[in-house]
């Protein structure tokens, strides 16, 4: 049974032998997931010559997310979650090792990326639940669950990296391949690195329905939704410069150089924030500091209308990143005001939910920019983001009280029945 850490900080994390397969298991599978869209959007691009179709090929990762995560979600806790998990790596790498077939016709293509984007919010949400069965419900679930949203930011900027030097020695195919081993890999930590544990809830109506009725049960919580609302509203305005990056290095006049100091800005400054966040402010202080860092990480956003320059961008990026360490305070909130027999799906359904405002959100980002410019919709992002919130905040403070009662003392310490199973990815 895992103890609460007596210091701040991510090394008792490694201490739970189960927690180190899961880690090692999520930096394969993200890794691979990144490198193949890359690879894949280069392959559509090689096979048709369209740019629309190779954006489409990155589009195609957004709205399955939703479809994905409300009408499959039941699954998460249906099953005996390291099955599902397993179960999910070997769907990707089966998904993966079709579009390395030669010849395989771009529509085979595109579904198969649609299946790895309907997956992978019932691979995330059964992950994240299963964390709390790995390592309790407290403190070293925050820090868990933190660690892990750092390997994923640090595996997109090593992946995009990654991706480029794979496809200047092997063709997209054989990138592909390689992505087919490290979803394999991920499989085998998870099925044999973890225990098995049965499921949450037992089997009763039809899949759909019964993740619909879950869906419909979870949202019916004012508290959860506004915990929710705290998750996706702020990604949602956050990927403004993101989205309109190359515009906007094309206006200052920087380059391919500048475009990829600006992609990598936002998630080196998360990971910043999230690592000092982690290690060095304690439990107490990252939940009385959580509202008020959700409130102004998109302010910085608003700078942007004081037309800095590359240097400036970079910093005010930089702070917007860092602001993200509120989501370690919001973690624990929602574990705590979330019922265990659901807490599959309702991972599910954040998972699924912050993906589709992130493409809702750069779909928003360039339709302002063709009016207003890329400025004043990054500018405008981070004004109208601020107030969404504030308004957040306010309704969260609100509801407070109306979360479950979390752990005192051990704060880690495992619930009834933690010796069941579940895994993560």
């Amino acid at each position: 049974m895992p103890q609460a850490p007596e210091t701040t900080g991510y090394r008792p994390l490694f201490a739970v032998r189960e927690f180190r397969a899961v880690f090692v298991a999520h930096a394969f599978s993200v890794l691979g997931l990144v490198v193949s869209e890359i690879a894949l959007s280069v392959l559509v691009y090689d096979l048709t010559g369209s740019p629309l179709m190779s954006a489409l090929t990155f589009a195609l990762g957004f709205l399955p997310y939703l479809i994905g995560g409300t009408l499959l979600a039941g699954l998460a806790d249906r099953f005996p979650v390291r099955r599902v998990l397993v179960v999910c790596d070997l769907v990707c790498a089966g998904c993966v090792g079709v579009m390395v077939v030669p010849g395989a016709h771009i529509a085979v293509l595109l579904a198969m990326r649609c299946a790895l984007a309907m997956v992978a919010p019932l691979f995330q949400g059964a992950r994240t639940a299963t964390l709390t069965d790995v390592l309790g419900d407290g403190e070293l679930f925050v820090l868990g669950r933190s660690l892990l949203r750092i390997v994923a930011q640090g595996a997109l900027l090593a992946g995009f990296g990654l991706g480029g030097v794979l496809l200047g020695v092997v063709p997209p195919r054989g990138a592909l391949l390689i992505t087919v081993c490290t979803f394999l890999a991920s499989a085998a930590l998870l099925r044999f690195g973890t225990r098995r544990r049965p499921a949450r809830a037992r089997r009763g109506q039809a899949l759909v329905r019964d993740s619909l009725r879950g869906t419909r049960r979870i949202l019916a919580d004012r508290r959860v939704r506004v915990l929710l609302l705290l998750f996706w509203v702020p990604p949602m305005f956050a990927v403004a410069p993101e989205a309109l990056a190359a515009p906007y290095a094309d206006g200052l006049g920087t380059g391919s150089a500048g475009l990829g100091l600006l992609m990598c800005a936002l998630p080196v400054g998360a990971i910043a924030g999230e690592l000092y966040a982690g290690s060095r402010l304690r439990p107490a202080t990252r939940t009385r500091l959580a509202l008020p860092l959700v409130s102004v990480t998109l302010l910085p956003y608003a700078g942007y209308a004081l037309r800095p320059g590359l240097a400036g961008s970079l910093v005010l990026l930089l702070l917007a990143g860092a602001g993200s360490a509120y989501s370690l305070g919001l973690d624990q909130w929602f574990v705590a005001a979330v019922p265990e027999e659901v807490r599959g799906r309702a991972m599910t359904l954040n998972t699924a939910g912050l993906m589709t405002v992130q493409g809702v959100g750069m779909a928003l980002s360039g339709t302002v920019a063709e009016f207003a410019g890329v400025r004043a919709t990054v500018a405008g992002a981070g004004v109208v983001g601020t107030v969404c919130c504030l308004i957040l905040a306010v309704e969260a403070r609100r509801t407070e009280g109306a979360e479950a009662p979390v752990p005192q003392g051990s704060a880690t310490e495992t619930r009834d029945g933690a010796d069941r199973d579940m895994t993560g990815r």
